[in-house]
This record gives structure tokens, sequence and C-alpha cells, in this order.
């Protein structure tokens, strides 16, 4: 399944610049974690203006939601009316923003992957339901359907023993 969206983007003339299909064969944060700096060190040398994070969110088995989330570049969270202090940062800010932000950035990709995953078997489980259900029916339908043919079979068996023994009556 994991192949069918690489496969789309080819085969639409989309510009595919990576493809990770194999991802959920070793879905683990290191191995996520390495796209995600491939995409930020891609950002910071300016090959992209923008990155936007396009994913199923996980909601239940049967409902997924797309989300789109601004990735790259990080905007911080507006809040009016909130007044930021002078804080003392120990290590410095800069220090903390260079460590924090690609760590947050990976632990961001990892939940989208991982959404996206669960996503994937919600929706396979849903389906798979939906065609135990459908061929239940049908095997009801089909059972029914027998039996009937079954019992047309016999009856005109009896009506052929009847009519015979009743000519060898008269």
């Amino acid at each position: 399944m994991e192949k069918k969206s690489s496969e789309y983007f080819r085969n639409n003339n989309y510009n595919v610049i990576s493809s990770h299909d194999d991802i959920f064969s070793d879905l683990t944060y290191d191995s996520v974690a390495k796209i995600a700096e491939d995409v930020m060190q891609s950002y910071l040398d300016l090959k992209y203006d923008k990155v936007i994070l396009v994913y199923n969110q996980f909601k239940n088995a049967a409902t997924q939601n797309v989300m789109s989330e601004n990735y790259l570049p990080v905007e911080s969270p507006k809040e009016e009316g909130v007044v930021i202090g002078d804080y003392i940062f120990e290590p410095e800010k800069k220090e903390i923003i260079e460590q924090l932000i690609p760590k947050s950035l990976k632990t961001q990709l990892f939940k989208a992957v991982l959404d996206s995953h669960a996503s994937e078997h919600g929706a396979r489980m849903t389906a798979m339901h939906k065609a135990t259900d459908n061929a239940s029916e049908l095997k009801k339908d089909l059972t029914l359907s027998y039996n009937k043919a079954r019992q047309a079979a016999i009856t005109a068996e009896i009506l052929e023993i009847v009519g015979g023994a009743e000519a060898l009556n008269n």
C-alpha cells in the first residue's frame, strides 16, 4: 500500500524528490529522524521556501482526517494578550533553540508517520470487517437459493413419482 502514493505522483508527472516506501518495515524514531534531518538540511540549503506536512490523522478505526500542517519554517504560536517576560536561560537561548527545534521537528514528523500508519491499519481493519459482513450476507443468500433449488428438485421428483404411480393405477 505504501508504494501506491509514490506510483501515483510519478505517473502524474510530479517532481518526486525522495521516496521512502520502505519506512513502515522499519518504523522507528531513528529512521524517521533521518528523513527529518534531510528535510531540515534541504530547507537550510534554501532548496525549499516552505515545507508542508500532509498526513492522515487517526481518529478511530473507521475515521481518518487528512491533516495539513506547516512544518518549515517554524512559526511561533500567536496568543493575544500574553506578555512574554525576559528570562535567564541555562544554557543560552540560542543553544536551546538549536537543539530543541530539530528534536521537535523530528518528533512532529514521527507523530505524523505513526498517525498515518495507524490510519492505514484502521482503514484496512474496517475494510476487512465490511468484506467479512458482505461475504456472510452472500453466503446466507446463496444458501437460501441452494435450499430453494434443492427443494424444487425434490418436489419435482415427488411429483414424477406420484404421476408415475397414478399412471400405473389407471
